[in-house]
Order: structure tokens, then sequence, then C-alpha cells
């Protein structure tokens, strides 16, 4: 730090190095020259350049090419000026300062190609997303361009002269300060981490935490995951928070669920229960929207006990489609089926009821 300030201040009090106005004028001339150049450059190879990766049926090589457009074009601009420098008569301190800077123009156009390379590499990645989530490779992409930017700075500060080896240590103080206090900071990051590499759920899932929130998943950050609920509000949740709680994750479904218990009336005849079960069976198998022929998935219609006022019937089936809508629409032609099927039975459905009998006295009590 302490040789940057002195290379400044002896810049400051050596005025216009010498140089006269034809030499500046010169140099001046020079860089006109290459800025033409560049504009050339862009008119007819970048132009050509741009038609041609057009006709390509992958992505990449647009994005690529559109992301190193900027910092090519920057570097002829360098080129302007390392040029012009070199036509100078520059010997000593502005000779030295003449270098600084063609040195850290050199280093901001190659961390800036570098980090204009990172939205290609990141759509290329997403071909391996089987592999990785979109989430790992969005903060895999989010690190890369901080390591790239903040590599960048550190490279630019060490050729003016100022050590950066203090200044991280002075972070690592700090850090070791802030880490003491922000202990929750750390577990959400955790928790984050844990999310993306267990996959727990991505992006558009539904999923429920019992007493926490229930919604679709918008937004998975470092330290806390955005969900919608299903009235539409936003809830952020600490990423800790699933870690510590049972979660629910309703997308990862294969098939939806339908359980119900009906109960009939008493007065209902062993064949009459019979044709009703049986009915709601043959039911469930003909009707495409309900999994009847698999093994490994239960498909069950049964009367399964007596209950203080109905005999109950079991109904455990399940839906090929875990859409909300298609198994509400499934549930209630389920739901219009059984009504049908119990009335032609000619038996009812049964509701809470209570019979009191009233015991009448004989004539031999009532003469006592």
């Amino acid at each position: 730090m302490r040789e940057f300030s002195v290379l400044v201040r002896e810049v400051w009090s050596s005025g216009s190095f010498g140089l006269s106005v034809s030499e500046i004028l010169m140099a001046l001339g020079i860089f006109l020259f290459f800025a033409v150049l560049r504009g050339l450059f862009t008119r007819f190879v970048l132009n050509a350049l741009e038609r041609l990766t057009k006709r390509t049926k992958t992505e990449i090589d647009d994005m690529l090419r559109e992301a190193v457009e900027r910092p090519i074009k920057f570097f002829f601009l360098i080129l302007g000026v390392f040029f012009a420098l070199e036509s100078l008569p520059l010997t000593g301190l502005p000779e030295e300062l003449a270098d600084r800077v063609m040195r850290s123009l050199i280093a901001v156009g190659i961390f800036w190609t570098f980090y204009a390379a990172i939205s290609p590499a990141h759509a290329a990645l997403k071909q391996v997303e089987d592999i990785l989530s979109p989430e790992i490779i969005g903060w895999l992409m989010t690190l890369v361009r901080w390591g790239v930017a903040l590599t960048g700075g550190a490279t630019v500060l060490q050729i003016w002269g100022i050590q950066i080896g203090p200044i991280v240590a002075g972070f690592g103080l700090f850090g070791v300060a802030v880490a003491l206090g922000a202990q929750d900071l750390f577990k959400n990051l955790l928790g984050g981490v844990s999310i993306l590499v267990e996959r727990r759920f991505q992006i558009g899932d539904r999923i429920e935490v019992t007493g926490v929130v229930e919604g679709v998943i918008e937004q998975i950050g470092f330290r806390s995951t955005r969900v919608r609920r299903f009235d539409r509000v936003p809830v952020v949740v600490p990423n800790n928070t699933f870690s510590d709680h049972a979660l629910i994750n309703y997308s990862n479904m294969t098939q939806r669920r339908v359980k119900w218990t009906i109960g009939l009336e008493y007065r209902s005849t062993a064949e009459q229960l019979e044709q009703v079960r049986a009915g709601i069976e043959q039911w469930l198998i003909d009707d495409p929207r309900f999994v009847t022929g698999d093994e490994n998935i239960s498909c069950v219609v049964r009367v399964e006990g007596f209950n203080d006022s109905s005999i109950d019937m079991m109904i455990y089936c399940f839906t090929g489609s875990t859409d909300w809508l298609e198994w509400l629409d499934a549930k209630q032609g389920l739901l219009f089926a059984i009504k049908k099927l119990v009335e032609e039975a000619g038996t009812g459905f049964a509701f809470p009821s209570r019979s009191i009998y009233i015991e009448t006295p004989s004539a031999d009590a009532t003469s006592l």
C-alpha cells in the first residue's frame, strides 16, 4: 500500500512526463487506429461468426459468441493502448506506470473473458442435470463467478503493489468474530447444501413441513428457501428448518391414494353388502383412472367391521395420475358410482342414530 501511495505522489509531481504535443498526438492516432480496426473486426468477423453459429442446432455456441464478444472488443483497445505507449519515449517512472497500466488492462481482459464464459458453461452443465441438480449447478456457477471476480481484483491489486495478504488476514480475524455470532447462518448454509446434495426437493415441487409451511418451492438460496403457499403468499423458510422437521414432498408421488370408509345401514343383508362391494371393486377395475393391475399397488374393497351405527366398508385404491385436479375428478367419479351402486342394491348409507325403548308397566304392577 505504501508503494502505491509513493507512486501516486511521483506521478502527480511529474506533470506531463516531458512529452511533446506531436508525440502525444502520434500516440492518440495509434489508439484511434485500433479503435477503427475494432469496429471493422466487429462488422465483418463477428457478424460472420454470428451467422455461422445461428445455423447450428445448439444454443451454446451462440451464448459463447455473445459472451466473449465484448471482451474481444476490449482486447483491441488494449492493443491500441499498448502500441500507443510503445510509441512514446517513456523512461523511469512513466515507463513503470505505463507497464503497470498495461498489465492491469491485460489482467482485466483475461478475467473478464473467464467471467463471461461462465454463462455458456452453465448452459452446457444443464445437460448433466440428472447427475447434478439445477440448484447445485446454480450454486457452483455463483461460487465460480465470485471466485473469478475476486481473483481478478486481487491480481490487479498485486500489480499495483498492494499486498492482499494483510487484507486477507484481516478478513480472517473478522470472519472468526462474525462466525461466533453467526452460527445460525452457517447452520442454514449447511442445511441448504444438504438439501441439494440429498435432493429432498427442487424448484417447482409441492412440499409440506408439518406445522411450518405447505406450498410450492420457488427459490433455493444459500441461507433460506422461498415457498409460495397455496393462498399465493410467499414464505421464506430458513434452510435449517428442513433438517429439523419432517418434510413431505408430494411431487415425488408415483400414484395418489384414495382411502375411504363408508357406513351402510344395519338392515342391509349379506347379499346386499356383497353386491355393493363387488360392484365398487369392478367399477375400479373398469375405470382407467385407477391402478388395479399392479401387484405392488393395493386396490382393496372390503367389509371392515361393525360400527356403533353402521356396517363399515373400506375402500383403498390409487389413481394413476398425481395431478391434484385429475385426482379430484377421479374421486368424484368414484363417489357417484358408490352412491348409484348402494341405491341399486336396495340399501342405504347409515348415519349416527339412537333407539330409545320405553317399557310399558304390566297390570299387576299398576295395581300395586
